[in-house]
């Protein structure tokens, strides 16, 4: 088991920043993944990153303006959102999964947390 509790969401206005943080009860030799739910949507894949920190993954909404990486020494796993847009408001989740394939699939993801909100106003 492992427990995963988000941080870092709130209000920016678009164009603005954000940094999300992870934080994993214990460590976990794993790869993690954030996911969002926008209100009326299903949920998605935004990015995900190998246990080394060394692979990431991004979904193309998100490439050249998300980073993902990890801190192992902390249990941390963070999400840099630089040039924010209104449609990238939504619940942001972190999950993590201890599965073999790469890019990882959502199904595969065992441990989510509770989520931290992210909006950003036009």
């Amino acid at each position: 088991q492992v427990q995963l509790v988000e941080s870092g969401g709130g209000l920016v206005q678009a164009g603005g920043s954000l940094r999300l943080s992870c934080a994993a009860s214990r460590r976990t030799f794993s790869t993690y993944g954030w996911f969002r739910r926008a209100p009326g949507k299903e949920r998605e894949f935004v990015a995900a990153v190998t246990w080394s920190g060394v692979s990431t993954y991004y979904t193309d909404f998100v490439k050249g303006r998300f980073t993902i990486s990890r801190d192992n020494a902390k249990n941390t796993v963070y999400l840099q959102m630089n040039n924010l847009k209104p449609e990238d408001t939504a619940v942001y989740y972190c999950a993590t999964e201890f599965g073999s394939r790469w890019p990882p699939v959502e199904d595969a993801f065992k441990y989510w947390g509770q989520g931290t909100q992210v909006t950003v106003s036009s």
